[in-house]
């Protein structure tokens, strides 16, 4: 909870420095954007942040969410398909690549960086080649299936509460109630602590691990169908280019460690806004160039790594004294 209370301080921090030297950032179009960009990009932190906790990653996020989001408008629009058959479809073939990437992790032995690199490139690849690297959208059709990602709950004339924020919440308490009110989750964590022990305990690390893996698979397909929803069009080449560093970067800021073991929901959902915020602040503040945006976020993952070796390292001095 430290750690959660930290990042929240960086927030608001940043928060407030953006707001004083630009007054836009408060305005209601853009609180409410950054709500529905946050939303969005929380629920495949979340995702990221379980495969995490087992001391795994996914680098596959951003390949999943260009693979679900291009094909949700192109099987509705282009092949006809009803929106009611394609996107569970969609949805259980997302889960079934995460169950792949557990799979290999588990029973093969392979390293989670190499599996999930290799599906980086594979399922952009697969989309690029369906698509032939053309442009899809839903044009016209598709206006009830895009409120999910455009609609908004009013709440005053000019703001409104996104709907992407409502799947969010439904996901975050879901995944929180599991992490800590389930054996499934303690498990998780404790595998995550030490792999080891947790065999011997007569946890059965590779069924919880694939778990793992499976619902960050549904999650980034969730993501990539939301994304979509959201933008109304997808191009294969750079739709959710990077992706899977916002997820990432979310988790680790949120508590997770890299080592596994640790990791809070609430924590995941503050580093995914503070992300958010830095990238809207970069846009806002004109001193700031756009270009340097991954640079920044790159340097925040590094800090926050260090800083959480750096925490590490003084809880075992402070156990070794004791």
């Amino acid at each position: 909870m430290k750690k959660v209370l930290g990042i929240f301080s960086v927030l608001v921090t940043v928060a407030l420095v953006t707001a004083i030297i630009s007054p836009a950032f408060l305005s209601s179009y853009n609180i409410e954007n950054l709500l529905r960009r946050s939303a969005l990009f929380g629920i495949i932190g979340i995702g990221a942040s379980l495969v995490i906790i087992t001391g795994g990653i996914d680098l596959s996020i951003g390949s999943v969410i260009c693979l679900i989001g291009c094909l949700t408008p192109w099987l509705i629009t282009v092949i006809g398909i009803s929106p009611w058959i394609v996107v569970p479809s969609l949805l259980v073939l997302a889960t079934g690549l995460g169950l792949t990437h557990g799979f290999l992790v588990t029973r093969l032995k392979l390293q989670p960086f190499l599996v999930t690199l290799c599906g980086l490139f594979v399922y952009r690849g697969i989309t690029r080649g369906i698509l032939a690297d053309s442009t899809v959208g839903f044009g016209t059709s598709g206006s009830e299936l895009r409120s999910l990602g455009t609609g908004r709950i009013p709440i005053t004339d000019s703001f409104g509460l996104p709907a992407p924020l409502l799947i969010l919440a439904v996901v975050a308490l879901v995944t929180s109630f599991g992490l800590r009110r389930t054996i499934w989750g303690r498990h998780l964590l404790a595998i995550g602590s030490n792999e080891t022990a947790a065999r011997h305990c007569g946890i059965d690390v590779n069924r919880v691990k694939i778990g793992a893996y499976a619902l960050c698979g549904l999650l980034a397909g969730l993501g990539g169908l939301l994304f979509v929803l959201d933008t109304g069009s997808a191009q294969p080449s750079n739709f959710g280019n990077f992706y899977e560093l916002y997820a990432i970067a979310a988790a680790v800021l949120g508590g997770c460690s890299l080592r596994g073991g640790e990791g809070t929901v609430i924590g995941v959902l503050i580093g995914a806004t503070l992300v958010q915020v830095l990238r809207n602040a970069i846009v806002l503040i004109d001193e700031i160039p756009d270009s340097i945006e991954f640079a920044v976020i790159g340097g925040i993952i590094l800090l926050a790594v260090i800083a959480d070796e750096a925490v590490r390292r003084a809880v075992a001095r402070r156990s070794n004294e004791d």
